[in-house]
């Protein structure tokens, strides 16, 4: 965790930020600590310091659903867009050590079962100061691309999932975590900019075409 004063020395934004986000990276290597979730869980001077990793395949990403056996009873049976969870100690193998790397992979095998190779970046941060849960958390989003489509939750009574483009999980926006819908709109809009991208770019080509 870092004091939330060292992450927002000028006041602490709301929402998804994709604009230099590697810069909060260096402050949580020189400004981390780490304490008893209950010391903190519910302590708005500090920010929990989650990975959290948005797996895709081509143009599917994994949605997961909490169910009754989660142990996030707050969040039980919303929807959510990515996996991850607190750093921990056994993430620390030495003073050269980075925990954030560490405890994103960890997080990522104890939730889901994958064979296939993946590689990943960090794509944005998220502060939501809209509910509880999310207040004392700074969530670090990495993009998992992975070369397989087959993945699978590995604790089935607490989760279940499934690939699903970003048209199709529409219908469940409004039973995402607050989390969930703040990237559900990076991912739309990025894909939105690419998708007019490629038809600005085809578009002189069509008249050629027509001209010839």
């Amino acid at each position: 965790m870092v004091p939330r004063a060292e992450i927002f020395p000028d006041g602490a934004w709301h929402g998804f930020i994709d604009q230099d986000p590697e810069r909060y990276l260096s402050i949580i290597a020189d400004r981390r600590q780490f304490r008893s979730r209950g010391e903190v869980e519910e302590d708005p001077d500090y920010q929990q310091i989650i990975p959290y990793l948005v797996f895709r395949h081509r143009d599917r990403y994994l949605l997961t659903r909490r169910l009754k056996q989660s142990t996030e009873k707050r969040l039980r049976h919303l929807y959510s867009l990515g996996v991850g969870g607190h750093i921990n100690r056994v993430d620390i193998a030495g003073e050269d050590s980075d925990p954030v790397q560490a405890g994103l992979r960890r997080e990522f095998e104890e939730e889901v079962i994958y064979a296939g190779g993946w590689t990943h970046r960090l794509i944005g941060l998220i502060n939501d100061d809209s509910n509880d849960v999310s207040r004392v958390h700074l969530a670090l989003v990495f993009e998992v691309d992975g070369e397989r489509p087959e993945i699978s939750i590995r604790e089935t009574g607490k989760l279940e999932g499934e690939l699903l483009r970003l048209e199709e999980m529409k219908i469940y926006y409004l039973d995402m975590e607050s989390w969930s819908q703040l990237i559900y709109d990076h991912l739309l809009r990025r894909e939105r900019r690419a998708r007019e991208t490629r038809e600005t770019v085809g578009a002189p080509a069509q008249m050629a075409d027509e001209q010839a």
